[in-house]
């Protein structure tokens, strides 16, 4: 169980083209290699995932217990030749003042040698104070190896290399240099998602070889072998054999933001998934539920509102009582309207609302979220509704002009939600709101969400069991 953790000294460094790098080439050379991405994150696991045909596991204190993490990270790395860790922000940085949830921490629970990227720019012997200070904040971890980044050319090159080996007895496993080749384009919420860039393969192919050209990869893979091996719990993933119900899933260059395992969770609970795009769909399938997952509807929204035939199939159905559930882009699309940069569009017009969009954050972080008692998924048993679900938001929307007396699913215990004080967002069977939930043993919603599609269905059977299925009359 080959493994490494990718870390920085501070975000922004790069580490992530640097891991997709590394990533895509060990797959190259035909390994079998397993990503995973620490915190709450969608954009660079999709990166990492198309860099080596596998999806990319996230592995988030927050949301996560640490048996969780060890079966998780366990679990995917098995059968894989190597498996690889991108770590978020920097090496020692966290929530917490002990750092137990921090890159560094995760390292040792999962007994990871550190490789940490540098961005080079405009130090030379400094450098080697950086890399001493972060080798005696934590004489216990593992830090094998430095990958400078950005680096200014040959010379620049040398003088870095003469001065970690001098001070620091680390070894240099690459340098690469200042590229606009290796460069993903960023915009308000970070990297540009691979579900929209039209050249992703040909942009992680590039990258993976001038990754390979700079860092040692052969020294990466010995690095992973000196890790720790794992003896991890194995926690029970309970599986409905039965596929009885059928649920859209809106997948294109708008809506792209899911969890695989939580994808995985809903076939668990007895689902059949299906793709929509919802941009050049003219009609939905026949489907017994729908779920919008996150993404950037705003900078899809002409296609979206041009999409006149799937908006009103949208709206039709669900105000007929197909089950639906939606996450931050999903609720934007749900909409009466969207707005971005002074142009309005119009949205599926389910939620009596618009949206409009801001140049800062309107909610970022983790949130905490207690159920009201008024959200439409039943509970699975008497223990099945956490006391507080942990979950994140990352919008810089707002919902505004919301008519009548909104019902809400959730309190905001911590974070802001659609009002600073609610989420979750109740109108007919239909549950829209900012928060992004996980599948984990703090919060099994996709088995509740499935149950309640399936509660439907067997409710319009009742109703009318000779009704032949359609998109206009199984709701």
């Amino acid at each position: 169980m080959a493994h490494v953790l990718i870390s920085a000294a501070h975000k922004s460094s790069g580490k992530t083209t640097v891991s997709i790098g590394i990533a895509a080439a060990l797959a190259g050379k035909g390994l079998k290699v397993q990503t995973f991405k620490k915190g709450p994150d969608y954009i660079d696991p999709m990166w990492l995932s198309r860099a080596t045909c596998k999806p990319c596991r996230n592995l988030d204190y927050y949301t996560m217990s640490k048996d969780e993490i060890l079966a998780t990270f366990s679990r995917f790395s098995h059968g894989s030749d190597f498996s690889l860790i991108e770590g978020n922000k920097g090496l020692y940085d966290g929530l917490d003042l002990d750092g137990g949830n921090s890159n560094a921490a995760l390292a040792t629970l999962v007994g990871a040698p550190v490789i940490l990227v540098i961005d080079a720019r405009g130090m030379t012997r400094g450098i080697a104070p950086l890399i001493l200070g972060y080798q005696a904040f934590d004489p216990a971890l593992d830090i094998a190896g430095i990958i400078l980044n950005k680096v200014g050319g040959p010379r620049h090159e040398g003088k870095l290399r003469d001065i970690i080996e001098h001070y620091t007895k680390l070894p240099v496993l690459g340098a690469i240099h200042k590229d606009e080749r290796l460069e993903i384009t960023e915009r308000h919420l970070g990297l540009m998602p691979s579900n929209e860039a039209p050249q992703a393969d040909a942009k992680i192919n590039v990258i993976a070889s001038l990754i390979a050209e700079q860092v040692d990869l052969d020294a990466v893979r010995r690095i992973g072998e000196s890790a720790v091996e794992l003896s991890a719990p194995t926690l029970p993933r309970p599986k409905n054999s039965n596929a009885d119900v059928t649920i859209g899933i809106a997948r294109d260059a708008a809506f792209g933001f899911y969890y695989p395992g939580d994808l995985e969770a809903l076939e668990d609970a007895g689902a059949t998934l299906i793709n929509i795009d919802m941009t050049k769909d003219k009609s939905l399938p026949d489907i017994d539920g729908l779920f919008i997952g996150g993404g950037f509807p705003e900078t899809r929204m002409i296609e979206l509102e041009a999409n006149q035939p799937m908006r009103d199939a949208v709206r039709d159905a669900i105000n007929a009582g197909l089950p639906a559930y939606a996450e931050c882009g999903g609720l934007m699309y749900l909409s009466r309207s969207l707005t971005w940069n002074g142009d309005t569009r119009t949205m599926a017009g389910v939620i009596p609302g618009d949206v409009v969009m801001h140049d800062k954050p309107q909610g970022r972080g983790y949130v905490s979220l207690r159920e009201t008692g008024d959200g439409p998924w039943p509970l699975v048993d008497a223990g099945g509704r956490p006391d507080e679900i942990p979950a994140h938001e990352f919008h810089y929307s707002s919902l505004e002009n919301l008519e009548g007396e909104p019902v809400f699913a959730y309190e905001v215990l911590r974070g802001h939600g659609i009002d600073g004080k609610h989420d979750g967002l109740i109108i007919k069977n239909l549950l829209a709101g900012y928060a992004h939930l996980r599948d984990v043993g703090a919060n099994r919603w996709a088995g509740r969400f499935t149950n309640f599609v399936r509660s439907c269905k067997e409710n319009r059977q009742l109703v009318n069991p000779s009704a032949k299925s359609s998109n206009q009359d199984s709701f």
